[in-house]
């Protein structure tokens, strides 16, 4: 049975065997993971080019890297509180209702980014040095962030739009309109980043256009980009998409009180979260700083590629949000709750088998992104260690999704921020000065395992309390 037809199954009360909720699981989960996949194959592209510029070049980018996370973060919260609107009123069969919280989304997200990207402008120049980051990498650090914090408002509706839908159930189109993005990047980086020179091709030679810009050319080829698939991904959604085009339809895009306010609700805390997440790695980079610029890169390089192993479980995250969003729209608390089940598990099994073949493969994926041998080095202890916390962390991603769907942020938000803060920091603070980089990635296995078993328990507490759980959940008051 065909994707559509499961989730129509959900959204009309119709039942559905373990099985075809596995296969409705795995079939949105698939298309989320390759969208996840094709954002990390964009990082170590750019990682991987910037890499063969040198150690300076490759520490610019990897200082800014955590601020760049915020950013973004705050405008996928924003997106988040409206995204997860929708996919309750698509479970609930109202598609008008769903169209006009996009209105409204697109209004709001745009503001937003705005403000942050004229934030973002103001602290460029200043961001290097709070950082703590040697006086060499200051002027390509602030290039860089410079040119991603003015794209903020375009290249977020990339992000907005995938979001979007997702949450209608339709996880194919920013699949592949990631993948596209990834190529676009390729294409992008090589006309910026290097200079006009000759290659050679399957014994051809020819001559390969460039503008030599450096660090400045791979933030502005992943603008390019990614300022290119928004405008195919937007385009596709208002003109396309079954549950939420907009063309030939009139309504207000002014948000309203009500939407803002459910809005506010799940996306503020979910900013927040993030907010203070990312601060909290920015700390990390603060405390990795003092240890050189090799390992500034390493740390950079490690955190790139081991999120080629957890990126998929933010794709089964995605399915999750998606599946508990629209049974709770459809007002069914049990399906509810086996969707949660079958998330989190899938998440954990594919996760572990990404945490194998990052134990094995680290030398292989350090050396795809740098030629220097002492950030190879170092990066490798750095992915092997983090191998470990792979099971855990993909609890955590996952069963947050599931909390996201369901509109229970708040909590959850405050269980990553104890966690962070009181575990990640203070063991990586006290490890750091005797065993240096490896002793921040020591840190970073011990929280995200502690993680992993307070969001499951949780989760099983959500499923099987009856008076405060999701059985007492007031799904009309969550649809109308």
């Amino acid at each position: 049975m065909k994707k559509n037809k499961l989730l129509s199954l959900v959204r009309t009360g119709q039942p559905l065997s373990g099985m075809q909720q596995l296969r409705l699981a795995a079939s949105l989960s698939v298309p989320a993971i390759l969208a996840q996949l094709s954002t990390i194959v964009m990082e170590y592209i750019d990682a991987s080019m910037v890499g063969s510029l040198g150690a300076q070049a490759s520490a610019s980018i990897g200082l800014v890297a955590t601020t760049t996370w915020l950013f973004g973060g705050l405008c996928s919260g924003v997106a988040s509180g409206f995204s997860v609107q929708v996919a309750h009123r698509v479970g609930a069969r109202d598609n008008k209702g769903a169209r006009n919280v996009l209105r409204q989304a697109f209004t709001s997200v745009f503001l937003f980014g705005l403000s942050l990207a004229l934030i973002g402008a103001c602290i460029a120049p200043f961001l290097p040095s709070w950082l703590g980051a040697e006086k060499a990498l200051h002027t390509d650090a602030t290039t860089y962030f410079l040119i991603f914090a003015l794209s903020i408002p375009f290249v977020h509706f990339f992000y907005l739009s995938a979001a979007m839908l997702r949450c209608s159930g339709n996880m194919l189109v920013p699949g592949i309109l990631g993948v596209g993005a990834c190529a676009l990047d390729v294409v992008m980086n090589f006309l910026f980043i290097y200079p006009t020179r000759t290659l050679s091709l399957l014994g051809h030679q020819f001559t390969m256009p460039g503008l030599g810009l450096g660090v400045a050319g791979a933030a502005l080829g992943s603008v390019a980009a990614f300022t290119i698939s928004a405008a195919a991904m937007t385009t596709y959604l208002l003109t396309r998409s079954q549950e939420l085009r907009l063309i030939n339809e009139k309504g207000s895009f002014k948000p309203t009180k009500d939407v803002l306010s459910k809005a506010t609700k799940i996306g503020v805390p979910m900013m927040l979260q993030h907010s203070v997440m990312c601060l909290a790695q920015i700390l990390t980079t603060v405390i990795v700083a003092p240890l050189g610029m090799f390992a500034i890169a390493a740390n950079s390089f490690a955190i790139t590629a081991e999120s080629l192993c957890y990126m998929p479980g933010y794709g089964v995250s995605d399915a999750a949000t998606t599946l508990v969003g629209q049974s709770l729209g459809a007002q069914r608390p049990e399906l509810m709750k086996r969707f949660a089940l079958v998330t989190v598990g899938l998440g954990m099994v594919v996760m572990t088998l990404m945490g194998i073949v990052m134990y094995i493969c680290a030398p292989i994926m350090m050396s795809l992104l740098t030629p220097v041998a002492i950030i190879q080095t170092l990066g490798v202890e750095c992915l092997r260690i983090e191998a470990w916390a792979e099971p855990m962390f993909a609890a955590a991603i996952v069963s947050y999704g599931v909390f996201v769907g369901a509109g229970d942020t708040f909590k959850p938000s405050l269980m990553n921020l104890c966690s962070m803060w009181a575990v990640r920091l203070t063991l990586a603070a006290l490890l750091a000065p005797a065993l240096g980089l490896k002793g921040v990635w020591i840190a970073m296995c011990v929280e995200l395992c502690f993680r992993g078993l307070i969001f499951l328990t949780r989760l099983a507490y959500k499923m099987l309390h009856k008076k405060r759980g999701w059985d007492a959940l007031q799904i009309c008051q969550q649809t109308k």
